[in-house]
């Protein structure tokens, strides 16, 4: 559904988020959420670049969220590092199709869409604050309470 670079994305800003106000370094990070310390690099660099994380270096430095929970969308985090792409044309490339999609790629393009929207309504914060009913993917080394 998503690229592996999002997903590990998506766990390090919810990382941050449950910290929010806390710097965190890339090792804290990396080990907390089961990403490789190099790729995990790789991904914040985009983050920063969209506003959605900030670093600072030094004494105290590390890595946390420029912006609150609640104003972040799991849709940005998604768009920052590898951005979800609509049907634009049909990708078969057939003359007939030329200038509107094939009825089916049509549906998959809305399909996108419907996942986009719904990126788009849920924010950070939502994740951290589920519904009690809800069954939520632990992080690493968290145990149920």
């Amino acid at each position: 559904m998503i690229s592996q670079t999002a997903e590990y994305a998506l766990r390090a800003v919810v990382y941050l988020a449950k910290g929010a106000g806390t710097a965190y370094t890339a090792d804290q990070i990396s080990k907390a959420t089961q990403v490789p310390a190099p790729y995990l690099s790789k991904v914040l660099q985009p983050l920063i670049k969209a506003h959605l994380v900030q670093s600072q270096r030094g004494l105290g430095g590390g890595f946390s969220l420029e912006k609150k929970p609640e104003q972040i969308t799991i849709l940005q985090v998604i768009n920052a590092v590898d951005p979800i792409e609509r049907m634009e044309a049909c990708p078969l490339g057939l003359d007939e199709h030329l200038g509107a999609l094939c009825p089916l790629h049509k549906r998959l393009d809305e399909a996108v869409g419907l996942i986009e929207d719904a990126f788009a309504k849920t924010t950070i914060s939502e994740l951290l604050h589920p519904p009690a009913d809800a069954k939520l993917c632990l992080f690493p080394n968290t145990k149920k309470v």
